[in-house]
C-alpha cells in the first residue's frame, strides 16, 4: 500500500528537478502546487482569451470609425446575437463579412 501510494505520486513528478522528482515530502508538496497553478491557470486562460477577444474587436470597430464600446452598445441596440469569441474571429478571419456587420449596425 504505502509503495503504490509513493510510485503513484513519482509517477505525478516525472519530468521535476532535483529533490522534488524523487525524495517524497518535497514530490508531495510540488505536486499540491503543481495543481494549484493547474486550476488557477484554467479560470486564467479565459480571462486573457477575452481580453484578446476585446482587443481584436477595438481593432476592427477603430478601422470602421467606431470604438470598442459604442460598436458593443450598437450591436445590443441591434439585437445581434453574436458573441465576442465569434465576431473577433469575424473580424480576423473574413474582413467583408465584418464590414457588412458594421453596416448593418450603423444604420
Amino acid at each position: 500500500m504505502h509503495a503504490k501510494r509513493r510510485r503513484n505520486l513519482l509517477s505525478k513528478t516525472k519530468g521535476y528537478m532535483w529533490g522534488r522528482k524523487s525524495k517524497i515530502k518535497l514530490a508531495r508538496t510540488a505536486v499540491l502546487k503543481a495543481g494549484v497553478n493547474a486550476y488557477k491557470g484554467r479560470k486564467q486562460k479565459k480571462r486573457d482569451f477575452r481580453s484578446i477577444w476585446t482587443v481584436r474587436l477595438n481593432a476592427a470597430a477603430r478601422e470602421h470609425g467606431m470604438s470598442y464600446s459604442k460598436f458593443i452598445d450598437a450591436l445590443k441596440k441591434a439585437d445581434v446575437a453574436l458573441d465576442r469569441k465569434v465576431l473577433a474571429a469575424i473580424a480576423l478571419d473574413h474582413p467583408a463579412v465584418f464590414a457588412k456587420i458594421m453596416d448593418g449596425i450603423k444604420k
